[in-house]
């Protein structure tokens, strides 16, 4: 499956006052790499949205394993872990540009839904083809 790796110089409105990276803000670094992922793929979140669909999280995890700090530029990566039914995952990992060791692993599970009805739905036949010509399927 296709990885795509987005670049992030960690600000210092991310870091506690030990002087790394709080721990929530690897989701949100996660969500930018997961748009761009999207984006990339030639089916924005927005575009989705128009169409009447939204993937809220269901669940989300991170492993951290070794801390990022004030001006470090990470490399975000995401892809997607598996896609079923209502379902996808996606993995994403972070990582000081230029290193192999992981800083922060994880994944978020997201349900398609109908904006409409707020009921989980199939994915919409655009974001699956999308998926699919991307490699990501």
């Amino acid at each position: 499956m296709e990885k795509v790796t987005i670049e992030y110089r960690v600000p210092y409105a991310d870091t506690d006052m030990m002087g790394v990276v709080y721990y929530a803000n690897y989701l949100v670094m996660f969500e930018r790499a997961r748009n761009e992922l999207m984006r990339r793929c030639g089916y924005s979140y927005a575009e989705c949205e128009k169409e009447g669909f939204a993937l809220p999280v269901t669940h989300a995890e991170c492993d951290y394993r070794a801390s990022a700090r004030y001006d470090d530029v990470l490399e975000i990566s995401a892809w997607v872990q598996s896609m079923k039914g209502v379902r996808i995952e996606i993995a994403c990992e972070a990582r000081r540009k230029g290193e192999e060791k992981a800083l922060a692993r994880g994944y978020t599970r997201h349900a398609f839904i109908d904006l409409a009805s707020f009921r989980p739905c199939p994915p919409p036949a655009r974001f699956a083809a999308a998926m699919s010509a991307g490699g990501l399927q």
